[in-house]
């Protein structure tokens, strides 16, 4: 990587932690739910094709925006003052989610795993593959809601 090109991509990194350092809480609220709810119209567009007929171009995409959310540093957005209030609606995050660091390792972590490998299994067109990666997915999802999300 060129010089100039990796303190262009520090500059950015500092500038975005800036931004969410400065965020009200109920932006964050917002944007957390903005991308949970992108995700989940995404899953939704996964299942549809494996549940009918499948379209290996409507799954890739789905699973790269899903792969994209996964890795976006969307934990940023859990900033203090966050774990109550609204966004779009009310936050439905459990307060435990901001003190069990441990926890939200445990799922987070393989959240983003089984997002990487579900694009990865995707590229392939592999049908019945996608269809048992999905499976996979949707667990980890199933994770994080038991655990931290509130009714």
């Amino acid at each position: 990587m060129n010089f100039k090109l990796a303190v262009a991509m520090l500059s950015v990194s500092l500038a975005a932690g800036s931004a969410v350092a400065q965020m009200k809480p109920e932006d964050a609220i917002k944007f957390r739910q903005s991308g949970y709810t992108f995700m989940s119209w995404n899953m939704a567009r996964i299942k549809a094709n494996v549940d009918g007929t499948y379209n290996k171009e409507e799954v890739i995409k789905a699973a790269n925006a899903i792969q994209a959310i996964a890795n976006s540093g969307m934990g940023a957005l859990f900033i203090p003052g966050s774990e109550k209030g609204k966004g779009w609606k009310d936050t439905r995050v459990k307060p435990e989610f901001f003190t069990d660091k441990d926890g939200v390792t445990k799922v987070a972590g393989p959240f983003v795993q089984q997002a990487n490998e579900m694009a990865k299994v995707a590229a392939t067109g592999d049908a019945a593959a996608v269809k048992a990666q999905f499976g996979k997915l949707g667990e980890t999802c199933k994770g994080c809601h038991d655990k931290f999300r509130g009714d």
